[in-house]
């Protein structure tokens, strides 16, 4: 019986690895939907799904089923890493006595670049906000930081006051696996936030929430969400008529991108991003062809 170990194996994630709610609950709609399509072929509760179940053919027929849906290459990796993560936790507690699913290959992905905005763009993105508001002050400070630092909107939105070190030049942030990382402010970024601290962040603050440590609020004094930051992103690009659709994201990948367009090593860039293996900084490489291939010919003594 396959199914009842889940929770297990989440707890597991959790207490082990310290994985992020997020990442459990993404394990546990995948590893679910994986049993259900399993016992809808077998015709079987999934509560009853014997271990035979699960082999090379159920996998490989559920991948295939995952793209004939019309879903990603990308999506298919994510959904067999869950399963190939639960059944070495199976084989780890001898609940399996061998990995059924070893010779399962991860199907090939599409590589896509990373979009970003020139420099041209972004100036005009952080100039849009109307500084006459605190509502303006507010998103002005989100900009700069976002594009200062490359942090992940999740780690934005999860910034406490006592994550700011104003007289370091550092914020500290939270990221994947609960790891924290301190992170250059930058002299701009710097500015604007201490400017929505001191004008704009009192206006948000309620009586019943004067004690709410975020540095981020919207109008009812909390937190402010990941979705409600992506509308405020769509309003600026909307206002600046920028002819592309951005996320928070596109500014992180921005980033990453002028900094290695200026000079910076891509461990430096890894550290900052807080990426756990290089190999996922390297996609910015790609971003950044003409400029290698300018300081070549600038450089070499046979261009």
């Amino acid at each position: 019986m396959l199914f009842q170990y889940i929770d297990g194996f989440l707890n597991y994630l959790r207490v082990e690895k310290n994985a992020s709610r997020l990442t459990l609950r993404s394990y546990k709609t995948d590893l679910v939907q994986f049993f259900d399509f399993i016992a809808g072929q077998e015709n079987i509760p999934v509560e009853k799904l014997p271990s035979e179940s699960l082999n090379h053919k159920s996998v490989r027929e559920y991948l295939a089923c995952i793209q004939n849906n019309g879903q990603s290459k990308a999506t298919a990796a994510r959904k067999l890493a869950a399963i190939r993560s639960y059944v070495k936790y199976l084989c780890r507690e001898n609940i399996l006595a061998e990995n059924p699913i070893a010779a399962v290959s991860t199907p090939k992905q599409e590589q896509r670049l990373p979009k970003f905005l020139y420099h041209q763009e972004m100036e005009q993105l952080l100039q849009a906000p109307d500084l006459s508001t605190p509502a303006g002050i507010r998103d002005k400070a989100i900009l700069e930081i976002l594009y200062a630092s490359g942090i992940r909107v999740s780690e934005l939105t999860g910034l406490d006051l006592n994550s700011l070190d104003f007289e370091e030049e550092y914020i500290k942030v939270t990221g994947k696996g609960e790891k924290d990382r301190l992170i250059p402010l930058g002299r701009r970024a710097k500015a604007a936030l201490q400017l929505y601290i001191r004008k704009s962040r009192p206006t948000y603050l309620k009586q019943e929430n004067r004690y709410n440590q975020a540095v981020f609020l919207n109008r009812f004094g909390d937190r402010l969400s990941a979705r409600y930051i992506r509308t405020i992103l769509n309003k600026y690009v909307e206002n600046i008529a920028l002819n592309q659709r951005i996320s928070p994201h596109t500014l992180r990948h921005t980033f990453a991108t002028h900094l290695l367009n200026n000079g910076a090593d891509l461990r430096s860039v890894q550290e900052l991003l807080g990426h756990a293996e290089l190999s996922t900084t390297q996609i910015y490489t790609h971003l950044t062809r003409d400029n290698i291939k300018t300081i070549y010919n600038n450089t070499h003594p046979r261009r």
